[in-house]
C-alpha cells in the first residue's frame, strides 16, 4: 500500500521538523477531561519521581492539542470570504482525505470506504512540571441545565482548574514534509496557543527564560544533537528550565542557529522568528492565494 502522497522534486524536498518548548499558564485553565457528579475534571497522570515519591501531575493532553491545531486551520479565514474548512469541503469529523489539502495531508484524515490518510504530525510531552494538583471552584450554572422552561432551576457545579504559572514542555514532530507544508503547521501550532482549553479562560504561552523562549525548532534528514525533552520526574521549574537548555544548545552556540550535515537548529529567538516566517508564508500562499 503507497502513502497516496504526491511525489515532490529538488526544488521541494521533503525534511522532518521537530518544535520543542515549555508552555506556561498565565490563568487558570479547564482542559476538560471526565465529568463526576456535578464536577468537571481536569486531566491528571500519576507517577513515581526518582526518589519514589508518588507524584500527580496537571497534564496538557497532546491529543486535545492536536484537536485545537486542526481546528484552528479549519477555521482560518481565507481572501475570498470563506473558512478554509469550507472552501476544502473539509470538516470534523467528516474529513476530505485529499492529498492537496493543506489540513488533511499533514494532521491525516480517514474518509471511511474510500480514502485514508496517515497523518504526519505527532504531539509528545504535556506533562506539568511542578506538581500542583488542580484547584476546585464553584460556578453558578451548568450551561446543560438552561433550558427555556422558567420553571427549571439551573444547578450549581463544581469544576477543576490547572493553577496559573504551570510549566508544560511539550513537543510536535512532523514526518517527511516540505516547507510548504510544514508552514500550515508552523501556524497551527502558533494560532493554537491562546484557544487551549475548554471554556474560559482559554490560552497558554510560550514560557520565557531572560527574555528568550523556551523554544527549539529542528528540521533534519538525519536527526543529530540531543532533543530538549525534559523528564516528568523533575518537580523544580528552574531545574526543568536549565534542562531543556542544555539539551536545547542555548549556551554553546553563536547566534542562536546550528547547522550540521543535514540537520538545522533554531534557538530562542530565533526559533520563533522562523516559525513565524514559516506561519506567514502559509498565509500568503493558503489563505490569501
Amino acid at each position: 500500500m503507497t502513502t497516496g502522497l504526491p511525489k515532490t522534486d529538488k526544488k521541494n524536498p521533503r525534511f522532518h521538523f521537530d518544535i520543542y518548548t515549555i508552555l506556561e499558564g498565565a490563568q487558570e485553565l479547564y482542559f476538560g477531561h471526565e465529568t463526576q457528579v456535578n464536577v468537571n475534571l481536569v486531566e491528571t497522570i500519576k507517577m513515581y519521581g526518582k526518589d519514589g515519591q508518588a507524584l500527580e501531575k496537571c497534564y496538557l493532553s497532546p491529543t486535545k492539542r492536536r484537536g485545537i491545531e486542526r481546528r484552528c486551520l479549519l477555521w482560518s479565514p481565507v481572501s475570498n470570504g470563506e473558512l478554509l474548512g469550507d472552501k476544502q469541503k473539509c470538516g470534523i469529523p467528516k474529513t476530505c482525505a485529499d492529498p492537496k489539502c493543506p489540513i488533511c495531508s499533514t494532521y491525516g484524515a480517514l474518509d471511511p470506504g474510500s480514502k485514508t490518510l496517515i497523518g504526519r504530525v505527532s504531539h509528545g510531552g504535556g506533562v506539568a512540571v511542578q506538581d500542583i494538583y488542580p484547584i476546585e471552584k464553584q460556578r453558578a450554572m451548568h450551561p446543560a441545565m438552561i433550558v427555556n422552561q422558567k420553571e427549571e432551576t439551573p444547578q450549581p457545579y463544581k469544576r477543576q482548574y490547572n493553577q496559573p504559572g504551570i510549566l508544560y514542555p511539550v513537543y510536535n514532530h512532523a514526518l517527511s514534509l516540505t516547507d510548504n507544508e510544514f508552514a500550515a503547521v508552523a501556524y497551527a501550532f502558533l494560532d493554537s496557543l491562546p484557544r487551549i482549553g475548554a471554556g474560559n479562560p482559554k490560552g497558554i504561552a510560550i514560557a520565557e527564560s531572560d527574555e528568550v523562549p523556551l523554544l527549539v525548532l529542528d528540521r533534519y534528514l538525519v536527526p543529530q544533537k540531543k532533543r530538549p525533552i525534559i523528564s516528568p520526574a523533575i518537580v523544580d521549574p528552574q531545574a526543568a528550565i536549565a534542562e531543556f537548555k542544555r539539551l536545547g544548545n542555548f549556551e554553546d552556540n553563536d547566534g542562536n542557529y546550528i547547522q550540521e550535515n543535514h540537520f538545522e537548529r533554531w534557538i530562542g529567538n530565533l526559533a520563533l522568528t522562523k516559525l513565524q516566517e514559516y506561519s506567514t508564508s502559509f498565509v500568503d500562499a493558503v489563505l490569501q492565494a
